[in-house]
């Protein structure tokens, strides 16, 4: 008898085996780069609406995510990487955290006046507010 094990393969690395099962998953995520810019350009081009808003940072919802990498490009800050890349393990448990507690965003909402100034800013995790969107 003959046995075929199929593997479904979505954008961004998803691997369903034969038993529907994720065997591998990548999903997008929101780093450093983001907090006290928040520019939201990757919120109007999320198909999911799987962002989240703090006070000074987005996260991306990781178990929301589909992978599809369209935010990535779109964001000025360039704050958003795969979940695959070194370092942003950590960032995957800030977003698990805040998701659950952070309003759903799906448009893009005022820039801060200042984002310009913050941009690129090296060493800005100690300024990651806790707190909700306004």
């Amino acid at each position: 008898m003959l046995s075929l094990n199929f593997a479904m393969v979505r954008p961004g690395g998803t691997v369903r085996g034969a038993n529907g099962k994720l065997e591998s998953e990548m999903a997008y995520v929101v780093t450093e780069n983001c907090i006290k810019c928040k520019y939201q350009d990757c919120v109007e081009v999320c198909p999911v609406d799987c962002f989240y808003e703090g006070e000074n940072f987005l996260v991306i919802n990781p178990d929301e995510c589909i992978e599809c990498g369209v935010c990535e490009p779109e964001c000025p800050a360039e704050a958003i990487v795969p979940d695959s890349d070194p370092g942003a393990a950590e960032w995957v448990e800030i977003a698990r955290q805040y998701a659950g507690q952070w309003p759903n965003i799906t448009r893009k909402s005022d820039v801060p006046a200042d984002a310009a100034e913050w941009k690129g800013k090296p060493g800005k995790k100690a300024l990651l507010s806790s707190k909700p969107a306004h």
